[in-house]
């Protein structure tokens, strides 16, 4: 009778056993559940897609996140999908795409990334809230840019991944040719907050833009005639460093006020005219070299490899254009224009917009039409 006991007793231990740990895990799968859905928002500007479940190799699950952030303006909205349709052909890492633009170019986007090429894409839209620059850009015919707030959007890196601690920031006018994972990993020195490529670097050594003064140091943007620059002993022939492409140290942009230094920056440019008059580059590059003089890492050249767009002609030989593992279109040419070099090069990752808004210009389009 006491054995019958103790089978009993047994039983019960094993049932209750048992039940614990199918408690355990329904515990353990309610929260997981509940990280993946509160990872949806964003903090400060607002989000307006997220796609969190693309389908993604069975061995990439466990990897590190890698954040990508590329504006995407309605007129050049072409050069973002084809930057980020490269950079996704071109690993096999986690990537998640923040994809920053304005509310009336929101359902555009979305209905082209839905297109098959691209549905294997993780991404997240979010709203830029123009209020962010009153009072800290002067509109000038003269500069374009001015005039187009995503082209700042770079400045507010933490509010636009609020949940990441490294995060890479890139222009609409590249094609990502190596790994982005290589780029990610770039190593960034203590208490640097951004790795820039310099625009010293072998590869675009004193690129000279007619009438646009230097384009490779600081007296080719800032106006060392004001007082407010001269005080601030930086040498006029410091090498410049390009900001369309940039790997971030978000906890130390963060530690360092890095968004409140560059706005700073901004009104007192509006109320002095701190930047030269014959701006060598971006409206955004100025208050970026003041920011990080000898204050930041650098990245491989071959990750930025630019002044594609600088004239119609080609400046490089194709076999260095093979090689390289970012190709950038900065200047006045762009990929998606008339005319432009290597433009081969960038189609090959151009995805035709299916709702026919954004076409290609070119040269034998417009000659077809005259015939």
């Amino acid at each position: 009778m006491s054995f019958r006991k103790v089978n009993i007793v047994i039983l019960v231990l094993a049932v209750a056993l048992f039940l614990l740990v199918l408690h355990h895990n329904f515990l353990s799968l309610s929260s997981l559940l509940r990280n993946e859905v509160s990872d949806s928002g964003i903090v400060g500007l607002q989000p307006i897609d997220f796609v969190p479940n693309a389908p993604r190799h069975a061995a990439d699950w466990r990897q590190e996140e890698i954040p990508v952030v590329i504006a995407a303006s309605e007129d050049r909205l072409g050069g973002a999908i084809a930057a980020i349709n490269s950079i996704q052909h071109n690993t096999h890492s986690n990537v998640i795409f923040y994809i920053v633009t304005l509310n009336n170019t929101a359902d555009h986007l979305r209905s082209w990334l839905n297109s098959d090429p691209l549905k294997s894409i993780r991404y997240k839209i979010v709203n830029f809230d123009t209020k962010l620059l009153e009072g800290k850009v002067k509109e000038d015919p003269d500069q374009g840019e001015s005039m187009k707030p995503l082209t700042f959007a770079r400045f507010y890196l933490p509010i636009l991944v609020p949940s990441e601690k490294k995060a890479i920031y890139m222009d609409d006018d590249v094609i990502v040719q190596g790994d982005i994972l290589a780029l990610f990993n770039t190593p960034l020195k203590p208490g640097h907050a951004a790795a820039f490529s310099e625009d010293c670097d072998s590869i675009s050594t004193k690129v000279v833009i007619r009438g646009a003064g230097n384009q490779y140091n600081y007296i080719g943007y800032l106006d060392y005639k004001k007082e407010r620059i001269r005080k601030l002993s930086m040498k006029a022939s410091t090498c410049s460093f390009n900001p369309g492409v940039f790997v971030a140290n978000l906890t130390e942009w963060k530690r360092q006020n890095i968004t409140n230094q560059l706005e700073k920056w901004m009104k007192l440019n509006v109320e002095e005219g701190l930047y030269s008059r014959t701006l060598a580059g971006s409206i955004t590059t100025p208050p970026l070299l003041i920011v990080f003089y000898q204050q930041h890492s650098t990245i491989d050249p071959m990750w930025n490899v630019r002044h594609l767009g600088s004239s119609a002609g080609k400046r490089y030989s194709p076999q260095f254009v093979k090689a390289a593992k970012l190709l950038h279109w900065n200047g006045h040419f762009k990929p998606w224009g008339r005319t432009a070099s290597y433009m081969d090069v960038w189609e090959k990752w151009y995805i035709p917009d299916p709702t026919g808004k954004f076409s290609l210009i070119r040269r034998y389009t417009e000659i077809s039409n005259i015939k």
